[in-house]
C-alpha cells in the first residue's frame, strides 16, 4: 500500500473519533485490518466499516412553558460488502470486536470465496476544517438554552401585540464518525449542528396567519406572520414567476438536484440520464453542489465514504457536466467519487446525496427583474412543497408572496403554489440576479427513507410561463 498523502490532514478528528468510538471497546486499528482483510477473503469489490456516535439534544418551548425535552446517545458500527451491483450490508449498536467479526461474515456471503487478501491501515484520509470539532450539547448549560428561547418568544411578542403565539425550539447535535475501507483508507470527522426556529402565529378580526424564521429569527417570523394578515387571495394561471434569494433555492434541490444524483442517472431514471454534454437549461444557468462552504449545514469534512467532499459543476452555462457519485455507482459509472456518499446513520447505507447546492449569480439587479415584469408573482419564500424526484414535477407553497404589476410590488398574496416541472423550469429562466445567498440553515432532505442536512442557494430568478395555482 502507498500512503495517501493529502496535506490537510487534521489528526485532531482522528484522535477524538478514536477515543468515542474504539478506544471503549479496546478495538485498534489492526482489528479493524484483520476484520476487513476476513471480508476480503471473498471475492468483493469494496468493502469498509463505519462507526458512528451521536449525541442529540432538543429543546421546544410554547407559550413562555418548556413543552418537551429530549436528551439520547447513540453508537453503532456498519459493515458493508459490495460485489458488482450487489450489496451486503450489516449493523450493530455493539462496537465490540465479536460484534464487528459476526457483521463481516454475514456480508462477505455476498460473494464467492477467492483468493486472500490483506489490508493494512495505512492511509489516514484528509480532514478539512470547515467547521470547529466541538459539542454543542454541553457548549451552555440547560437554564442558557432555556433562556434563549425565551428570550426569543419575548422579543416576538414585542414587535406587535397581534402575536398570540410563539414557539420556539432548540436542537443541537454531536456527532463523530469513523471510516475504514479495504482499500487501507482510514479517515474521520467531528461534525457539530445547531438548529434554532420560530413559529409565530397573529391573529387580527378573526384571521390568523403564521410566519417562520431560522437564523433571523424573531423579526422575520412576526414581519412575515404580519404581512400575511393583509394578503390577498392568489391570482391562478400561467404566469412570469420571480424566486427569492435564498430558501427558494429548495425548490432547484428538490425538483432539479435529486435528478441529478448518480443512482438515478446509472438506473435511467432520472430526467437527465444519459444527457452529459447537453444542454439542459437557459444559458447563464449554473448549478453546483458544494459540500466544502465553512460552517454551513451541508458541508462536510469528508462524506460517510471517507472521501473529501468537494465542489461539483452540474451544470455549467446551461450545458450538463455531471452528476453527483458515492463510491459504488461512481465504479459501476466509471467515473470519479464527488464526495456525496451520504447515510444517515450507522444502521444505513450511503447513497449518493445532495451537501449545498447553489445556482450562482447571473449579471442582473434584483430590482431590475422585478422590473422587468408586467404581470406576475415574486415569491419571496416557500412552505412545504411535494416533488416526484424521478422526473422533476413540484407542487410548492409560498409562504410569503407578492403580486407584480407593472414592474412594482403591489400588495401581498396568500394561497399561492408554484407547479411545474424542475428540468422544464429550468430552460424557462430568463433573468438571473447578482444577490445569490444561502438559506437560514434549516434545510433537511429525505430520500428513501433517510434524512441528512443541506444546504440550499440561489439568485432572484425569473422563471417565464410557469402554472401558479391560487384561489381566484
Amino acid at each position: 500500500m502507498t500512503d495517501l498523502a493529502l496535506p490537510a490532514v487534521n489528526p485532531r478528528l482522528l484522535e477524538q473519533a478514536t477515543q468515542l468510538l474504539l478506544a471503549p471497546a479496546a478495538l485498534e486499528f489492526r482489528n479493524l485490518a484483520d476484520v476487513l482483510s476476513g471480508i476480503h477473503v471473498h471475492r468483493v469489490d469494496y468493502a469498509d466499516l463505519y462507526f458512528q456516535y451521536s449525541r442529540l439534544e432538543s429543546w421546544s418551548l410554547e407559550e413562555g412553558i418548556v413543552k418537551s425535552g429530549a436528551f439520547s446517545i447513540d453508537r453503532g458500527v456498519g459493515v458493508r460488502a459490495v460485489s458488482g451491483e450487489k450489496t451486503a450490508f450489516a449493523y450493530s449498536d455493539d462496537i465490540s470486536l465479536a460484534a464487528l467479526e459476526q457483521a463481516a461474515a454475514v456480508t462477505r456471503a455476498i460473494a464467492r470465496q477467492g483468493q486472500s487478501q490483506s489490508t493494512a491501515l495505512d492511509r489516514v484520509g484528509g480532514a478539512r476544517s470547515l467547521y470547529a470539532p466541538t459539542d454543542p450539547v454541553v457548549a451552555l448549560a440547560d437554564a442558557e438554552k432555556v433562556a434563549v428561547l425565551q428570550r426569543l418568544e419575548r422579543i416576538a411578542r414585542s414587535r406587535d401585540p397581534r402575536v398570540t403565539q410563539v414557539m420556539a425550539s432548540l436542537a443541537g447535535e454531536f456527532e463523530a464518525i469513523l471510516v475504514a475501507r479495504g482499500d487501507g483508507l482510514i479517515a474521520a470527522d467531528v461534525r457539530p449542528l445547531v438548529r434554532l426556529s420560530l413559529n409565530v402565529i397573529v391573529e387580527e378580526n378573526g384571521r390568523r396567519e403564521q410566519g417562520m424564521a431560522g437564523h433571523d429569527y424573531a423579526a422575520k417570523a412576526v414581519d412575515q406572520a404580519l404581512l400575511n394578515l393583509g394578503a390577498r387571495d392568489a391570482p391562478a394561471g400561467t404566469m412570469v414567476v420571480v424566486l427569492g434569494t435564498g430558501w427558494p433555492g429548495i425548490l432547484l434541490h428538490e425538483a432539479i438536484g435529486h435528478g441529478l444524483e448518480g443512482d438515478f442517472n446509472r438506473k435511467g431514471t432520472s430526467a437527465f440520464a444519459g444527457r452529459i454534454g447537453q444542454r439542459v437549461a437557459a444559458k447563464g444557468v449554473t448549478v453546483v453542489d458544494d459540500g466544502t462552504i465553512p460552517n454551513r449545514r451541508g458541508s462536510l469534512n469528508i462524506d460517510d465514504e471517507g472521501n473529501p467532499t468537494q465542489r461539483t459543476v452540474l451544470i455549467e452555462d446551461g450545458i450538463l457536466k455531471g452528476y453527483m457519485q458515492d463510491s459504488l455507482n461512481a465504479r459501476l459509472m466509471n467515473v470519479s467519487p464527488t464526495g456525496n456518499g451520504r447515510r444517515e446513520s450507522f444502521a444505513h447505507m450511503p447513497m449518493p446525496r445532495m451537501t449545498n447546492t447553489v445556482m450562482e449569480n447571473g449579471d442582473c439587479d434584483a430590482a431590475e427583474i422585478i422590473a422587468s415584469v408586467n404581470d406576475g408573482l415574486y415569491a419571496v419564500n416557500f412552505g412545504g412543497g411535494q416533488v416526484d424526484i424521478t422526473n422533476g414535477k413540484f407542487v410548492f407553497s409560498a409562504a410569503e408572496a407578492w403580486k407584480i404589476e407593472n414592474g412594482k410590488l403591489v400588495y401581498p398574496v396568500k394561497g399561492a403554489t408554484l407547479i411545474g416541472n424542475g428540468p422544464d423550469a429550468l430552460t424557462r429562466v430568463s433573468m438571473i440576479g447578482n444577490d445569490m445567498t444561502l438559506d437560514a440553515g434549516i434545510g433537511t432532505c429525505g430520500k428513501e427513507g433517510q434524512s441528512v442536512p443541506v444546504g440550499v442557494g440561489q439568485p432572484t430568478l425569473r422563471i417565464d410561463a410557469l402554472t401558479v395555482g391560487g384561489t381566484v
